[in-house]
């Protein structure tokens, strides 16, 4: 897949391509079949398929300070959108001046004068230019204008959920992981870089990785959670290590925390993951955190934490 930053990256005698545009911030299951519907199209017309989103979120440039929690990091979006087959992933930036862009001249700056687009598909919600001035209906008035056709894609949902990156979202801050991997169709992933931490955990017998987060990454509600634990291998054609881990988010509140940290007991592991890159996929959520009154009563419970962790992650459902 190429990998374009801004839409001027087409090179010289670049074809006609098939659009799919959106934020696709967790790439679940309404935008894999949105996605996937643009690359089915673009092989049956014999084309390009082209993956259009930006960065950052809009909703941080239009409304400062409103970002969104962000459900996939640019990385892994763009490790997602290639396993469905896409041709071209072009990022474009998020700026003010593109902000002020027209509906029309979006079209035709974007879409026409670079992307050469035959077919846009977008979501049947797609807004987009000045003040999302332009709706689906103005994109396909706009298409007979310039020669290329438009696809509404119909939002996908279960049992009259209608999956969103918002529903999703909301899933996550509840810490309803099982409803939002189901949503997702994988589970919820949080990366992050292992920093120390007060190392309360290694003097009671369960040393834990401290997870240090982006600022806007979506982190579930305070809780245990059964996750596994992904480290990615360093060398090249490494392949990643996946480790059942019992996951606690919150303020540790028996030792009188203020700072809210993702703490993750590696399950069957003595090695040092200080400084990795790693990242969770939350499984199960297992309780709420609670004060203990003492030390003991709280080994005991991590212990039963750490029974449940792998109950739920030896369960192939």
């Amino acid at each position: 897949m190429q990998r374009w930053r801004g839409y001027h990256g087409a090179p010289v005698g670049w074809g006609r391509s098939v659009v799919a545009i959106g934020v696709f911030d967790g790439i679940h299951k309404g935008h894999q079949a949105m996605i996937g519907h643009a690359v089915k199209r673009a092989r049956d017309m014999g084309v390009q398929s082209v993956v259009v989103t930006f960065d950052p979120h809009p909703a941080e440039v239009v409304r400062v300070g409103s970002h969104p929690a962000v459900l996939t990091e640019p990385a892994r979006k763009a490790e997602l959108i290639e396993a469905l087959g896409v041709d071209v992933l072009c990022v474009v930036p998020f700026t003010p001046d593109f902000s002020r862009l027209s509906p029309e001249a979006f079209v035709h700056d974007v879409l026409v004068e670079q992307l050469h687009a035959a077919l846009v598909v977008v979501g049947e919600n797609f807004r987009f230019g000045h003040r999302a001035a332009g709706d689906v209906a103005l994109l396909e008035r706009l298409g007979r204008t310039f020669g290329f056709g438009v696809e509404g894609a119909p939002l996908v949902s279960d049992e009259g959920t209608v999956f969103s990156s918002t529903y999703i979202r909301a899933c996550v801050a509840a810490g309803d992981v099982t409803a939002a991997a189901a949503a997702l169709g994988r589970p919820h992933r949080l990366e992050g870089v292992v920093v120390r931490g007060d190392q309360r955990g290694r003097e009671i017998g369960f040393p834990t990785a401290n997870l240090l987060c982006h600022r806007y990454a979506a982190v579930p509600a305070d809780g245990i959670y059964a996750a596994w634990l992904i480290r990615r291998g360093g060398r090249a054609g490494q392949r990643a290590e996946r480790l059942p881990a019992a996951v606690s988010i919150g303020t540790n509140p028996t030792f009188s925390g203020r700072e809210r940290r993702i703490e993750a007991y590696v399950l069957d592991f003595s090695g040092d993951l200080y400084g990795e890159r790693l990242a969770l996929d939350f499984v199960a959520y297992l309780r709420q955190t609670r004060f203990f009154d003492g030390v003991e009563p709280l080994v005991a419970q991590i212990a039963e934490d750490v029974a449940q962790t792998r109950r739920v992650l030896a369960d192939p459902l």
